[in-house]
């Protein structure tokens, strides 16, 4: 892996953790947020990753056969959580059903703060992946001197 592939990895980890922390922030903000445009309560979002190689051309190719392949992480959709809405007793609120329930979003805040310090040490990793492959690109200049 050359310097430049290297940086490269680390700026799509940067990208991707960038969008996860977004949507983290979305679903704290929207966590009693019980009527959208949809229909219902907000749904949780959810990134997924996938690693694309950084290049197709035939060398990248033969170096991913040996396991020396550089890839980059995309985020390749986003997905809404599958978990149900909770039922919260609350025959005042204006979403209330006419039982008196009201279909809350099924985020838990404890969670995506588990999340966010995960994306967060994940961004802080990359950025300090760059900054070493930096200091070794300035040290290999110092070479030629």
């Amino acid at each position: 892996m050359n310097f430049f592939d290297a940086i490269q990895s680390s700026g799509s980890g940067l990208s991707a953790q960038r969008i996860r922390m977004n949507l983290i922030t979305n679903n704290l903000a929207n966590s009693q947020t019980t009527k959208t445009a949809e229909g219902g309560p907000y749904k949780r979002k959810l990134a997924v990753f996938t690693t694309q190689p950084l290049e197709t051309d035939f060398d990248s190719v033969l170096k991913g056969k040996m396991g020396q392949a550089s890839s980059e992480v995309k985020v390749s959709e986003i997905v809404d959580d599958k978990r149900q809405p909770l039922l919260k007793y609350d025959p005042m609120h204006p979403d209330a059903d006419a039982d008196g329930f009201v279909a809350m979003p099924n985020i838990n805040i404890t969670e995506e703060m588990v999340d966010m310090l995960s994306a967060s040490r994940s961004y802080e990793a990359n950025v300090t992946a760059i900054s070493t492959t930096k200091a070794m690109v300035f040290k290999a200049l110092e070479i030629g001197r």
